[in-house]
């Protein structure tokens, strides 16, 4: 008997600063549409929860992202162990300043920054939902248009 070939898949890490925001939405949106394709992981640099205002707004808009769990660096229950990616993605400007050029992991670096909380400008809930709304809309096109095949990644690799 013979086995089928597996194919490798490409193992991705979405970054941002405390894994609350967007870097969740990229890893559950990556998982939605190609979860045959990546092993996909996201963190933050520091420990923090998910934005309980993102999971509703997420819901409220058929995205059950309620098992997502945010992870710091430091967690090796959910993290490889071997800090291998393909690519890691930071989502975030700042974060792609500081720490690419003295990156630990192995792998293309990518920075697609994505608009961050601090720059809402609603003034009610109803705006607030609106600016979640269109966050999550934009990171679902990217990850719908970039993550369709690795090799639109590579064009992207900046570090």
């Amino acid at each position: 008997m013979f086995g089928k070939k597996v194919e490798k898949k490409a193992r991705i890490l979405f970054l941002d600063r405390k894994n609350d925001y967007v870097s969740q939405i990229a890893e559950y949106f990556t998982n939605q549409f190609y979860e045959g394709m990546y092993e996909v992981y996201s963190a933050g640099f520091e420990h923090d929860i998910i934005d309980c205002d993102l999971i509703s707004v997420m819901y409220q808009n058929g995205e059950d992202m309620r098992r997502q769990v945010a992870k710091d660096l430091k967690n090796d229950e959910l993290l490889p162990k071997d800090d291998y990616y393909d690519f890691v993605i930071y989502l975030e400007q700042p974060i792609f300043d500081e720490y690419a050029k003295k990156s630990p992991w192995q792998g293309r670096q990518i920075c697609v920054p994505m608009r961050m909380r601090s720059e809402f400008t609603a003034t009610d809930d109803a705006e607030l939902y609106d600016e979640y709304v269109r966050v999550m809309n934009e990171v679902r096109e990217w990850v719908k248009e970039y993550m369709s095949d690795p090799e639109k990644l590579k064009p992207l690799v900046s570090a």
